[in-house]
């Protein structure tokens, strides 16, 4: 269910939380879904808007077809666009995990705000080992590929 930030409200304390670009989508993504639904609560998958998208990359999917595409994955009860930072969304929500992948545990973990308020509000913070594949890696692959042919 594609749910709006007005309803994060009516969530607190009933789901796990998941968040990301998912441009592209691939393999790993699913297998972090599957992990986390596997903690044993509802997923609610909150995605990074085209605005902070862009900032990394082309936007590939716009946010609107990325939030039907995860609506469709059985491992995902919640889908949320963000419009604010992933601090005010774990504040509104304070979800009873906040789900990341063992990418970030190579980048010293979330960021330290959001550490911070994980912290006081009491939402552990699981670091999954789902990581087969990365969107970044899968661009510059495509890139590379793509240069290729013009040469």
């Amino acid at each position: 269910m594609i749910i709006e930030s007005h309803t994060l409200s009516s969530l607190k304390r009933k789901v796990s939380m998941v968040d990301g670009s998912f441009d592209p989508l691939h393999e790993g993504h699913i297998e972090y879904f599957r992990s986390a639904q596997s903690i044993g609560h509802p997923v609610l998958c909150n995605i990074a808007p085209d605005v902070w998208t862009s900032s990394k990359h082309r936007v590939l999917i716009s946010q609107a077809k990325r939030a039907l595409i995860i609506d469709a994955i059985r491992y995902i009860d919640y889908v949320h666009i963000a419009n604010t930072s992933t601090l005010e969304i774990l504040e509104a929500l304070n979800p009873i995990c906040y789900v990341k992948g063992d990418d970030w545990l190579r980048k010293g973990g979330v960021p330290a705000a959001e550490k911070r308020l994980c912290d006081e509000l009491g939402i552990p913070i699981i670091y999954l080992d789902t990581v087969k594949n990365s969107s970044t890696k899968i661009l510059k692959d495509y890139e590379a590929i793509d240069e290729g042919e013009r040469s």
